[in-house]
């Protein structure tokens, strides 16, 4: 029986590789990662928020320096995120994520004794903290 739930399981993982949704996610990353200049930017985010920690951490941090590179990261971010590739993404992603929120709460409540038939996925809305969730306790 074990192994039976191991092959299902598996199964299910093809079948999630299989969904558009996936496919869709998988594209996006793929045109995110290819495309230079949305890495450039967001390496630069990265490199001005490590920057940003190191002078938070100074004992003697220069304010204005700090405020400085607060004001260049939000920039920075907004860029990223006006990006279409980005947008693109995070459309692609909320679609992949809506997925796996199913899923997984198909298979909690299941495991918690309630018949997975039964589950209505549009009167479930899991919030990825099962303490917030009435239908596991």
């Amino acid at each position: 029986m074990e192994q039976d739930i191991i092959a299902m399981a598996r199964a299910l993982g093809r079948a999630i590789q299989n969904d558009d949704r996936y496919i869709a996610h998988a594209l996006a990353k793929q045109a995110n990662d290819e495309d230079e200049q949305l890495q450039a930017l967001i390496n630069g985010f990265n490199m001005k928020r490590m920057e940003l920690q190191m002078e938070i951490g100074k004992p003697d941090k220069d304010d204005e320096r700090v405020q400085m590179l607060n004001n260049v990261i939000k920039d920075s971010y907004q860029r990223i995120m006006k990006n279409p590739k980005m947008i693109a993404y995070n459309a692609a992603k909320n679609g992949m994520d809506e997925l796996m929120n199913q899923v997984n709460t198909i298979i909690t409540m299941s495991a918690n004794g309630v018949d997975p038939d039964e589950i209505d996925l549009d009167a479930v809305s899991c919030t990825g903290d099962c303490g917030t969730c009435g239908g596991c306790h």
